[in-house]
């Protein structure tokens, strides 16, 4: 890997980070301006809608400039989401806006990748970028409760020069469009390539009909269906069980939330590791090798439920994260290459992120409508503890979620390597 990949990871890390950090920031803001409960999951989801809705314009924005000029102008956008919280703009709408820069964002960075670098470096490069991205999000979670924190607070109060004007989530905010501005400054050295651009299509109707194109080129492919769906089923599995994870914490091993976190925290560090073993070990040819991994994941996040000790709880976490890591790096490498062998870089990372971000909707809605589900079938002499317990956590039973998450991710991953060994056995699985 030489300079130029690195001032990519750079770039990335920063972007990410800063994305990380504004979440806590931006439900710091609504906490200060008193918004109902609702507002707050809210943030999450419309950033999301974000990667879905505008993925029929993405990868076409990506593909007609090179691709470090899109990352800027991208940071160009989450800087005005972040200027729209200091000027009074809701927070929920100005995070939107910052959630419309990062699904464009996202083409430009995979995109890039995949063009700057031969194929066979792909897997080693996205085990690069998925540790970084894990970092940013640990690190850029971090970064916003400590910015938005008491002692920062009383450290602002503290100083003969502190901003009155400005609430600490505010001062958190600006912060924060501070890391922008060097994520942009770093977009300025990326190297411009030698690739053919696409002309810009400005008709809404043409961008969505090419979209439905390429959506339909990439799952009728062989090798970019299996790829596609494993990413799609780990996203969605993955925003899932951080909720699964921190839920079994608190009640099953009557963790507070903020030791549930640090487990959360445990698997993000296993999936850095995983993904960078992958970078290291596992070429691209043999990306669909690792598919035993994904099974093994599903069949540990069972056994949740015959631990108790924290240590071993621990360990536990580590190698979920890791085993994760480990098998959607190459797939997700692999799945760039056949998407840019087939419709473009640009586009492809789009129909990805349609996919992946519809699968973690999906999924969530899913653990929603269980929490629903479970919630008004509890008989009428229930005990106010356990209502309580619904009430707070909005939680089924333990081993319910757990069981059905496990065997919902092994099973799932049991049928991808059977079509996956049919596929080879009939001769379709080739470049």
């Amino acid at each position: 890997m030489d300079r130029g990949f690195f001032l990519i990871l750079g770039a990335q890390f920063l972007s990410a980070l800063a994305d990380n950090a504004l979440f806590i920031a931006a439900l710091a803001l609504l906490r200060e301006q008193q918004a109902p409960e609702w507002h707050l999951s809210m943030l999450l989801v419309w950033f999301t809608v974000s990667y879905v809705v505008l993925a029929p314009f993405a990868g076409s924005f990506a593909d007609s400039m090179h691709k470090g000029k899109a990352m800027m102008i991208c940071n160009g956008i989450k800087l005005l989401g972040c200027i729209g919280m200091l000027t009074g703009a809701p927070p929920i709408v100005a995070y939107a806006i910052v959630g419309f820069g990062a699904a464009a964002y996202s083409p430009a960075k995979y995109g890039l990748i995949t063009e700057y670098l031969p194929h066979e470096k792909l897997v080693e490069a996205n085990g690069w970028l998925e540790g970084a991205t894990v970092a940013a999000i640990i690190f850029g979670s971090v970064l916003g409760g400590l910015l938005t924190g008491h002692s920062m607070g009383n450290w602002l109060d503290g100083l003969s020069f502190s901003p009155s004007w400005l609430s600490p989530a505010e001062c958190a905010i600006f912060t924060i469009l501070v890391i922008y501005l060097a994520a942009g400054w770093l977009n300025l050295y990326i190297p411009k390539l030698n690739v053919q651009l696409k002309k810009l299509e400005w008709r809404p109707f043409a961008l969505i009909h090419e979209f439905a194109e390429c959506l339909k080129r990439l799952w009728q492919d062989p090798q970019g269906q299996l790829s596609l769906a494993v990413t799609t089923l780990f996203w969605g599995a993955g925003a899932t069980m951080r909720l699964v994870v921190l839920n079994w914490a608190v009640i099953w091993l009557n963790y507070t939330m903020q030791e549930g976190t640090l487990l959360v925290a445990t698997v993000a560090f296993g999936t850095a590791f995983g993904a960078v073993l992958a970078g290291r070990y596992i070429p691209l040819k043999k990306a669909f090798n690792v598919l035993p991994a994904g099974v093994a994941m599903g069949v540990l996040v069972m056994s949740m439920l015959l631990i108790h000790n924290a240590m071993i709880a621990a360990l536990l976490m580590f190698i979920v994260g890791a085993l994760s890591g480990f098998f959607v790096v190459p797939l997700n490498a692999m799945l760039q290459h056949r998407g840019y062998l087939l419709m473009g870089a640009g586009h492809s990372i789009a129909v990805q992120n349609f996919n992946e971000n519809l699968g973690i909707l999906v999924m969530v809605g899913l653990h929603a409508w269980l929490i629903k589900h479970f919630s008004s079938a509890l008989p009428a002499d229930a005990t106010q503890e356990v209502r309580n317990l619904f009430a707070v956590n909005g939680l089924p039973p333990m081993h319910v979620i757990v069981l059905g998450f496990g065997l919902f991710v092994a099973v799932s991953m049991v049928l991808v390597i059977w079509r996956y060994r049919r596929g080879t056995r009939a001769g379709i699985m080739h470049d």
